[in-house]
């Protein structure tokens, strides 16, 4: 049987995540995606489930967070901020002042 190549870019994190797993398994990262890829054509669809957030899901899930911060900004009293001294405290934040 022929053989040929594929490339492909992946997070640099998530290859050596992966192939310290594959290794863990007795398996090289190549064998593991061909195993992937023969189940794929074999079945003729994605060997698990592969899904997204509702939209409402997502919204929900903002809200609670939008809430959760609210909350937190006033039991630290910082209710009271404009939005340039919010900006500057996102700037310092990443600065890691």
């Amino acid at each position: 049987m022929a053989q040929t190549s594929m490339t492909f870019r992946v997070d640099d994190s998530l290859k050596k995540n992966f192939d310290k797993l594959c290794e863990e398994f007795g398996l090289t990262s190549t064998a593991a995606l061909t195993v992937f890829m023969k189940a794929v054509v074999r079945e003729r669809r994605i060997p698990f489930e592969v899904k997204t957030e509702s939209e409402e899901e997502v919204r929900s899930r903002g809200l609670r967070a939008f809430w959760a911060l609210r909350e937190e900004a006033k039991k630290n009293g910082l209710t009271g901020m404009t939005l340039e001294e919010i900006n500057e405290e996102i700037r310092a934040a990443r600065r890691g002042e």
